[in-house]
C-alpha cells in the first residue's frame, strides 16, 4: 500500500434518510475505483458496509462502517452511515471524523426527515456539505423540481456541479466545463448556465477573483481551487451531483468531484477541541501537521467475534505509527500500537501508520472507549471534543435473563452494547430491582436484543419498566401495636405507640424518639426504626415506597426478660402500617416534563392525545426545520407506546423528549387497580 500525504487525504461521511441508497452508492465507488471487483447487493447482503449479519437480516445499515479506497492521485476515507432515525447515534458520530458530509437523497421519494437534520447538523459542526441526488434513473423523477425544493429547503447556495443528461443515462460536469448553448444541453438547464451560476457564487468569496471575473467576464475553474474551498468552509456553496449508484451513470464525475474539489484535511474547518475540563476549558487548536504530537478522537467502539474489540480513530494531528505508545485520555499508563489497521467494511488492512486525515483502528485494546482521545504526550492529557448533542434516549425497556445465573453476565454484555452506541443508555432501578435499557425507538430495542440472543447466545424476557409509583399519607394519625409470643422457654414482648404526619412533597422521611421516662428501652428504639423502615420501603397499600412522612414514637412497653430487639422491630412495623391506614393514604406518580416536535399541520392530533392521556399542554414553540414544539407536563404511566402513535400521526417526522418534573396523587380509579393488585406479603414474626 503506498505511502499518501495529508493533502491526498478525502474524508467523507455519506449521511441521509434511510432508502437512500447510500450503501449501494458506497459499493458502486468502491467498484468504480478498482477497490473491489464486482459491486455487491444489500439485498444478496454481499455488500462491503453491511457485513454484520443483523445488517443483512434486516437489509439496511445499523452501524456505521469505514471503507477506504484510491482514486487518481488521493485517497478517500469513506463512512456509510445508517439512515433510520433509531440508529442516528452512529451517523452523528461518523460526522466528528471527516471534513466533507455527502448528503444522499432519493430522487424519488426527495427530502425527507434525516435529510434535513443531517443539513442542520452538518452545518453546525462545521463539515463541508455536498447533495449527491441518487436514483436519477428511477421512473416518474422529476429532478427539477427536487432541485427546486433543495434550493427552497436549504439556500440558493445548492447549486448543481454537473447535471443528468439523455434522459438520466449519464451526466455531464459544469464546473471544468463552460459548455456552449449549443452542446450543452441537459435534462435540467444548459450547461453554460449552471457553469456561469457556480462561478458567479464562488468569486462572491474573493474580491480579487470577483474584480478580475466582472473585468474577463470569466475565470479558468482551475484557478478557482482556493475560492471554492472557502466557499465550501463557510457553506457558501453546497454543490449538487447527480447519480445512479444502479447504472453507474454520474459516478465518475462523482469520484472527479470528490478528487479534485473536496476539502483535504488541511483545507477543512478544523474540528472544535477543548483543553482542560468542564468551565475550565479552552479552544484549543489542532493542526493537521504529521511532525507535531499526536492527536487521534475514536468516533466508534465496536466488539467484533473474531478480532475482540475494535477503536476506530481519525487523526488529526501528527503520526501514529505502529509499535508506537499512545495514552488514552488522561490515563497515565500508555498503551502499545501492536497492530495498526485500515479499514475496508470488515476487511482489516495492516498500516505501518497513520497520517492527519486517515481513519486507523486498534484491536484488542479494552480500555478504548466512545469518544476518548489518543495522544503521544502529557501535555495532552486534558484534550476533548466538544461533545456532540446527541437526541436523548428515552424509550425505555426492562430486561432479565430467562436463565438463572445469567444476571450478571447479561449486565456485562448490555454496558459493553451500550459502549458502542451514543444513543442506549443502561440503568438499574434499585426501588424496582430491575435493570432498564433506553433507546430511540422500538427498532433500536428490537436490535439491541437480538444482538444479545445471536451474538452473545443470551435469552431474556422483556416487559415497559415498572412505573415508579410511591406511597404517602395525606393525614395525621395514630397506631399502636402490642407484639406478644410465648413459645415454650423464653418469649417475645415489645409494645408501640406512635404518631404519623404528611411532610411536604419531596421531603422524605423524618423518625422521631419522644419516648419519655425509658418505657422502651434506649437500646430498642433503632429497633422500632428498622420496623417502620420496612414499611417505608415495601409500602403500606399498593407495594411501594413510602415517602414524605414523620413517624413519632411517644410511648410503649417493655418486659425486662422477653423484650427483645425481634419483637421492637414486629411493634413498630406493625404500629406504622396501623397508623397508616387511617391516615389516609395515597398513590403518588411522576409527572414528566414533555416536548413533542412536530410540523404545525399535527398540532391538533399531539394537543387532542396528551389531553386524551392526562397531560396538559403548557405552549408551543418554533423550532428549526419548520416543526413546531409543543410543551405540556403528563404522568409517565401514559406514555408507554407513545413513540409508535406519535409516529403513526406524524408520518414519521415527530420527536419528542421528556424529563422528570415532580410526583402527584393518582386517580382515585388508577389508585384502587393499584392496591387492588398488590398482594400483602405475610410477615414471618
Amino acid at each position: 500500500m503506498g505511502s499518501m500525504s495529508t493533502e491526498e487525504i478525502r474524508t467523507l461521511a455519506l449521511v441521509g434518510h434511510a432508502g437512500s441508497g447510500k450503501t449501494t452508492l458506497a459499493e458502486a465507488l468502491l467498484h468504480r475505483a478498482g477497490a473491489i471487483a464486482s459491486p455487491g447487493s444489500v439485498q444478496r447482503g454481499t455488500t462491503v458496509c453491511d457485513f454484520d449479519p443483523l445488517e443483512k437480516e434486516h437489509q439496511h445499515s445499523l452501524y456505521s462502517a469505514v471503507a477506504y479506497f484510491d482514486h487518481g492521485g488521493a485517497r478517500v476515507h469513506m463512512i456509510d452511515t445508517p439512515g433510520y432515525p433509531d440508529f442516528v447515534g452512529h451517523a452523528l458520530s461518523a460526522l466528528e471524523a471527516v471534513e466533507t458530509a455527502m448528503i444522499v437523497v432519493n430522487a424519488q421519494t426527495g427530502i425527507e426527515l434525516t435529510t434535513t437534520r443531517m443539513m442542520n447538523w452538518a452545518q453546525d459542526r462545521g463539515l463541508c456539505r455536498i447533495v449527491v441526488i441518487n436514483r436519477i434513473d428511477a421512473e416518474n423523477v422529476d429532478l427539477p423540481r427536487l432541485v427546486a425544493q433543495i434550493q427552497e429547503s436549504f439556500g440558493k447556495e445548492c447549486l448543481p456541479i454537473n447535471l443528468p443528461a439523455a434522459g438520466g443515462s449519464k451526466v455531464v460536469d459544469c464546473f471544468f466545463n463552460p459548455g456552449s448553448e449549443a452542446d450543452g444541453d441537459t435534462d435540467l438547464s444548459s450547461v453554460a448556465q449552471a457553469h456561469r451560476a457556480l462561478i458567479d457564487q464562488v468569486v462572491e468569496v474573493n474580491e480579487a477573483f470577483m474584480n478580475r471575473y466582472l473585468e474577463q467576464g470569466d475565470i479558468e475553474a482551475g484557478e478557482l481551487h482556493e475560492p471554492f474551498e472557502q466557499s465550501l468552509r463557510e457553506g457558501h456553496l453546497v454543490p449538487i451531483c447527480f447519480v445512479s449508484a444502479r447504472t453507474g451513470a454520474g459516478l465518475q464525475e462523482l469520484l472527479d468531484v470528490i478528487e479534485h474539489l473536496l476539502p483535504t484535511p488541511e483545507e477543512g474547518n478544523p474540528p472544535r477541541f477543548l483543553k482542560g475540563d468542564a468551565a475550565q476549558a479552552q479552544p484549543f487548536q489542532i493542526q493537521p501537521d504529521p511532525a507535531l504530537h499526536v492527536v487521534a478522537h475514536v468516533f466508534k467502539v465496536s466488539v467484533d467475534p473474531f478480532i475482540g474489540k475494535l477503536g476506530v480513530f481519525r487523526v488529526h494531528q501528527g503520526t501514529v505509527t505502529r509499535d508506537s505508545q499512545l495514552f488514552i485520555g488522561d490515563v497515565r499508563k500508555p498503551i502499545r500500537v501492536g497492530q495498526l489497521l485500515m479499514l475496508r467494511g470488515k476487511e482489516y488492512v495492516p498500516v505501518d501508520r497513520c497520517l492527519p486525515g486517515d481513519i486507523g483502528a486498534l484491536a484488542k485494546i479494552e480500555e478504548l472507549a466512545f469518544d476518548c482521545v489518543l495522544h503521544d504526550s502529557h501535555d495532552e492529557d486534558h484534550i476533548h471534543l466538544v461533545p456532540a448533542q446527541f437526541p436523548a434516549p428515552i424509550f425505555g425497556l426492562a430486561v432479565e435473563a430467562t436463565k438463572r445465573g445469567d444476571e450478571q453476565r447479561l449486565w456485562e454484555v448490555m454496558h459493553k452494547l451500550a459502549g458502542e452506541d451514543p444513543c442506549l443508555n443502561i440503568e438499574h432501578i434499585a426501588s424496582t430491582n430491575e435493570t432498564v435499557v433506553h433507546g430511540l425507538g422500538e427498532l433500536h430495542l428490537r436490535v439491541l436484543l437480538q444482538k444479545l440472543s445471536s451474538q452473545y447466545k443470551l435469552e431474556v424476557k422483556t416487559h415497559p419498566p415498572r412505573i415508579a409509583y410511591r406511597e404517602t399519607i395525606t393525614a395525621k394519625a395514630e397506631g399502636h401495636c402490642r407484639h406478644k409470643k410465648q413459645t415454650g422457654g423464653a418469649g417475645q414482648f415489645g409494645e408501640v405507640f406512635l404518631r404519623v404526619e404528611p411532610l411536604e412533597r419531596g421531603k422524605g422521611f423524618e423518625f422521631v424518639d419522644a419516648v419519655k421516662g425509658g418505657v422502651i428501652p434506649g437500646q430498642f428504639i433503632p429497633a422500632v426504626e428498622k420496623g417502620v423502615q420496612q414499611v417505608l420501603q415495601g409500602g403500606a397499600i399498593a407495594g411501594y415506597p413510602l415517602q414524605d412522612v414523620r413517624v413519632t414514637v411517644y410511648d410503649g412497653k417493655s418486659h425486662p426478660v422477653d423484650s427483645k430487639e425481634v419483637a421492637f422491630v414486629a411493634a413498630g412495623r406493625k404500629a406504622f402500617l396501623d397508623a397508616v391506614t387511617k391516615a389516609r393514604p395515597i398513590v403518588l406518580e411522576p409527572i414528566v416534563n414533555i416536548q413533542v416536535n412536530v410540523p404545525e399541520a399535527n398540532i391538533g392530533d399531539v394537543t387532542g392525545d396528551l389531553s386524551s392521556k392526562r397531560g396538559h399542554v403548557a405552549g408551543t414553540q418554533t423550532m428549526p426545520g419548520g416543526l413546531t414544539g409543543v410543551l405540556g407536563q403528563v404522568p409517565l404511566s401514559e406514555l408507554n407506546g407513545y413513540g409508535s402513535r406519535l409516529k403513526s400521526f406524524s408520518g414519521g417526522q415527530g420527536s419528542y423528549s421528556v424529563e422528570f418534573s415532580h410526583y402527584e396523587p393518582v386517580p382515585p380509579n388508577v389508585q384502587q387497580q393499584l392496591v387492588a393488585q398488590h398482594k400483602v406479603p405475610m410477615h414471618e414474626d
